[in-house]
């Protein structure tokens, strides 16, 4: 008997991959900036470089992690929806058998980390774990669906994530002109 928990953990650890790997990028990119505005230097006068590399790899792997655990959340909660609205699997054969999609982010965690020193890089190798990991939950629920089901299902998920997407890009937007529009220009 196979035991259905076998990969449980593996949100998790993929989730803190993801951040830590995001977040060793960041520590990079903002200790240039700040030696780039002259902070770095008082910065050093509290911490050494270790103590400042770590600190702000805890606090950038957490950011990471929670806008990672928030999408996670997020994305169950549009899954679970769509499949309310288009499945017919009363019996939830259909659930657990696309939880074994869990190694695809894992496998895609640990390919960032390849492409640590270019944003583009992450940021591609992320959208193509999740392209790969939504074609491989599709395959797999097909099976308990109809076509026409698995269609609904198909564009009930890109409608949602793409109102969500362009939402958060507005608000982005908004915050942005708000403050360039604060800004004394002379």
């Amino acid at each position: 008997m196979k035991n259905p928990y076998i990969y449980g953990y593996l949100p998790f650890v993929t989730i803190t991959l993801f951040s830590l790997i995001f977040g060793v990028y960041t520590v990079g990119i903002s200790l240039d900036l700040f030696k780039e505005i002259g902070l770095y230097g008082g910065m050093r006068e509290f911490l050494t470089d270790v103590q400042l590399r770590v600190f702000l790899l805890v606090v950038y792997a957490l950011f990471f992690f929670m806008i990672f655990s928030a999408l996670k959340l997020i994305g169950e909660t549009i899954h679970d929806t769509a499949m309310l609205l288009f499945s017919k699997d009363v019996e939830g054969k259909s659930y657990s058998e696309a939880k074994g999609g869990n190694v695809i982010y894992f496998l895609g965690a640990i390919a960032t980390a390849g492409g640590i020193h270019s944003i583009k890089l992450l940021g591609v190798l992320f959208l193509l774990t999740t392209l790969i990991y939504f074609v491989y939950v599709i395959y797999k629920l097909s099976k308990f669906m109809t076509f026409f089901s698995t269609m609904g299902l198909i564009i009930f998920e890109v409608i949602m994530w793409g109102s969500f997407i362009s939402f958060i890009i507005y608000i982005l937007l908004k915050l942005y002109n708000g403050v360039l529009a604060s800004l004394p220009f002379g």
